[in-house]
C-alpha cells in the first residue's frame, strides 16, 4: 500500500494542513469562516469517538469477562494471571503519572498561549475547577460510591460516568458465567456480535481522523496564533517533551519492570527473553494491534520461551485484552499533559480517578489500533478535562501506538512466563532453540540456532 494510503501518514499530514492553515487564517482574519466551515469537522469526528465509548466498553468488557469460561478458572492460575496484568497496568499508570508530574511538559507552553486555551475552552475550565474542588471534599470511599450506578441507563448516556459502566459491565460477565450455558449462550452471542460491530465502526471512525485533526488542529491554532505567533512553536515544544515522556514511561515498564519479573520469578536470562519474543514485538510494532499479533505472540511464547500450551492459550488470549500496560501509561501521560496544557489543576482524587478508570477499563479496551483513543476520551471527561484537547496529541498518536502495543504485548509474554514457572510448566529450551520469526504480515517460519 502506498505511504499516503496508509491511515497514520493521513493524520499527519490532517496534523500539518491544519497547523498551516491555522498560521494562515490568523494573519488573514478567517477565524470566523474557521469556526463556521472548517471547526465543525473536528467536533464531528470528536463526537463519534464519544458515541462509541459506552459501547466499546460494554460490549469487549462482558465478552473479556465471559470468555474466562467459568469462576473456576479465576482460582489457581486465572487469579494469578489476572492478578500480575492488574498490578503491572497500575505500575505503569503509577511511572506515567509520576514522569507527567515531575517533567510536566505541558507547563512548557507561555502563559499567554495557556491564556489564550483557556478563553477559547472557558467554559469547559471552569467546570473541571467545581469538579476539582468538589473532588477534594469528598470522603475516603467516596470513589467507591460513585462506581456503582442506580440507573444503568442514565450512565451509559453519559461518558462522564465510564467507571460505573465499568462496573455494570463486569458485574454482567460474572452473571453470564453463573447462569447455564444454554441460557447465557444468546447472550453471548449479541454480546460478540456487538464487539466485532464496535470493532468495525472504530476502524471506520478512524477514517474520518485526518479531516477531524485537520479541523480540530485548525481551529485550535487559529485561536492561538492570533493571540501569539510564538504560540505554535512552544506548543510544539511541549508536544515534542510529550512525546519524551511517554516513551521514558514505556522505556520504564520493557527494559526495568518486565525484567525484574523475570529474574524473580523465572530462570531465563534476559537478553534470551528479549531475543525469544523479538518476533512479536516487531509485528506488534508494525500492526499496532495485541490482537492481530496474537497468533504471533502465542508461538513465540510456547516454542521460544517453552510456556505451556495449557497457560499460553489462557494467559495471552486474555492478555491481549486486558493487559493495556503501554495504553493505560499512555492515557495517564496524556490526560495530565492535556490538562496541564490548558491550566486546569488536577486534584489528588482525580489523579487516582485515573488509575482507577484506567485499571477497569484496560479490560474493556480493544486490541486494535486507536482504540485507546476513545478510552482516552472518557478518561478526560470524567476528570473535566475538555475532550477537545485531544486534537493536541492526535497527530503523534500512530508512532506512540506502536510504542505501547510492543510494550503490551511484551508484558503478555513475561505474564505468560511467570505464570507458568510458578505451575512448573516452563521448559525454556538451552540446546538447539527453534526461533520462530515473522514478516509483517505476521507469517511465521522456524529458523534453527545453535
Amino acid at each position: 500500500m502506498p505511504w499516503y494510503k496508509q491511515l497514520h501518514w493521513q493524520i499527519i499530514i490532517g496534523l500539518v494542513l491544519g497547523l498551516i492553515y491555522g498560521v494562515v487564517a490568523a494573519s488573514a482574519g478567517w477565524q470566523q469562516f474557521t469556526s463556521d466551515w472548517i471547526a465543525p469537522f473536528g467536533t464531528i469526528f470528536l463526537n463519534l469517538l464519544q458515541l462509541i465509548a459506552v459501547p466499546l466498553v460494554l460490549a469487549s468488557l462482558i465478552v473479556g469477562v465471559a470468555s474466562l469460561g467459568d469462576l473456576e478458572q479465576l482460582s489457581r492460575i486465572g487469579g494469578k494471571t489476572i492478578g500480575i496484568y492488574v498490578l503491572t497496568t497500575t505500575i505503569a499508570l503509577v511511572i506515567g503519572l509520576a514522569l507527567v508530574n515531575t517533567l510536566q511538559p505541558g507547563n512548557a507552553v507561555p502563559k499567554d498561549v495557556r491564556a489564550q486555551l483557556e478563553q477559547t475552552y472557558q467554559g469547559d475550565i471552569e467546570q473541571s475547577m467545581k469538579m476539582a474542588e468538589k473532588a477534594e471534599g469528598r470522603g475516603p470511599l467516596q470513589p467507591l460510591v460513585d462506581m456503582v450506578p442506580s440507573n444503568f441507563f442514565n450512565s451509559a448516556s453519559d461518558n462522564g460516568n465510564m467507571l460505573q459502566v465499568v462496573f455494570v459491565a463486569i458485574l454482567l460477565g460474572i452473571g453470564l458465567l453463573l447462569i447455564p450455558d444454554e441460557d447465557a449462550e444468546p447472550l453471548l452471542s449479541f454480546f460478540d456480535s456487538l464487539f466485532e460491530l464496535v470493532v468495525k465502526v472504530v476502524e471506520l471512525i478512524m477514517l474520518t481522523a485526518p479531516v477531524g485533526v485537520f479541523g480540530l488542529l485548525a481551529d485550535a491554532i487559529t485561536s492561538i496564533a492570533t493571540g501569539s505567533p510564538m504560540g505554535i512553536a512552544s506548543l510544539l515544544q511541549a508536544l515534542g517533551l510529550y512525546c519524551v515522556t511517554v516513551v521514558i514511561g514505556l522505556a520504564i515498564m520493557v527494559f526495568v519492570v518486565y525484567p525484574i519479573f523475570m529474574s524473580l520469578f523465572t530462570s531465563i536470562p534476559i537478553l534470551d527473553y528479549f531475543r525469544a519474543i523479538s518476533p512479536a514485538q516487531l509485528v506488534a510494532f508494525s500492526t499496532s494491534s495485541s490482537g492481530a499479533t496474537l497468533p504471533v505472540t502465542m508461538e513465540v511464547s510456547e516454542k521460544n520461551l517453552g510456556v505451556s500450551e495449557e497457560v499460553s492459550s489462557f494467559a495471552l488470549p486474555l492478555g491481549a485484552t486486558i493487559n493495556m500496560d503501554g495504553t493505560a501509561l499512555y492515557q495517564a501521560v496524556s490526560a495530565v499533559f492535556i490538562a496541564q496544557v490548558l491550566g486546569i489543576g488536577l486534584a489528588f482524587t482525580q489523579q487516582l480517578n485515573i488509575i482507577l478508570i484506567a485499571v477497569l477499563a484496560s479490560i474493556g479496551t480493544a486490541a486494535v489500533p486507536s482504540a485507546g483513543i476513545v478510552m482516552l476520551v472518557a478518561i478526560l471527561e470524567s476528570i473535566g478535562v475538555p475532550s477537545a484537547g485531544l486534537a493536541l496529541i492526535l497527530g503523534v498518536d500512530r508512532p506512540l501506538d506502536m510504542l505501547r502495543t510492543t510494550n503490551n504485548v511484551t508484558g503478555d509474554t513475561m505474564v505468560a512466563s511467570v505464570v507458568a514457572s510458578t505451575e512448573q510448566q516452563l521448559n525454556f529450551p538451552t540446546d538447539g532453540v527453534s526461533v520462530v520469526t515473522s514478516d509483517v504480515q505476521g507469517s511465521v517460519r522456524e529458523e534453527p540456532v545453535g
